[in-house]
């Protein structure tokens, strides 16, 4: 590859894709730990910029939708000067990870599709004790999670993206072959 300033040596744009609750922002800060890597945080985001606007699905897509319009110019800006990039956006159905797509495409940058693997029931124990704890920027009950897991579309081979399966380590997971 050339040695071109603008040219995204090494950088790779990391994708996640879980139901909510299944670690995706833990995974997101495991791999920030690498050098010269950033995490782009959805709901940090979300929460600063429209901080009690989100109050529905509709909402929040609504909104999702506009950040993505407003922070893909600059993932694509970052990939190309050589920084990894963890976007820990939701890459959970097919319309996202297109989006997704673009941006490493648009900046010659390698990636990494990160599927997280953990059964309903965990997710849901997990997001009790997350929502208990006051300490996520957002709370989804039952009702929600259960609407928004029925959009959940795991990656397809036809795709054509790098994936790397994670189990979950508290039932025997860890990284799945």
């Amino acid at each position: 590859m050339p040695s071109h300033p603008r040219i995204s040596a090494g950088a790779t744009l990391h994708l996640l894709c879980g139901k909510i609750a299944s670690g995706k922002s833990t995974l997101a800060t495991k791999l920030a730990m690498a050098p010269g890597t950033i995490v782009l945080s959805e709901d940090q985001w979300l929460a600063q910029l429209y901080s009690g606007e989100i109050l529905s699905i509709s909402d929040y897509v609504r909104r999702s939708a506009q950040l993505r319009r407003a922070i893909g110019p600059h993932v694509v800006e970052l990939l190309r000067l050589g920084m990894s990039v963890i976007l820990d956006f939701p890459a959970n159905t097919a319309a996202n990870r297109l989006w997704m797509r673009n941006l490493f495409e648009q900046a010659n940058a390698a990636h990494c599709l990160h599927l997280l693997d953990v059964p309903d029931d965990l997710c849901k124990e997990r997001l009790h004790a997350r929502n208990a704890s006051g300490k996520h920027d957002f709370a989804a009950t039952d009702t929600e999670f259960d609407l928004i897991t029925s959009h959940f579309e795991p990656p397809s081979p036809g795709e054509k993206f790098d994936v790397i399966r994670h189990g979950d380590p508290a039932i025997g997971g860890g990284t799945l072959p």
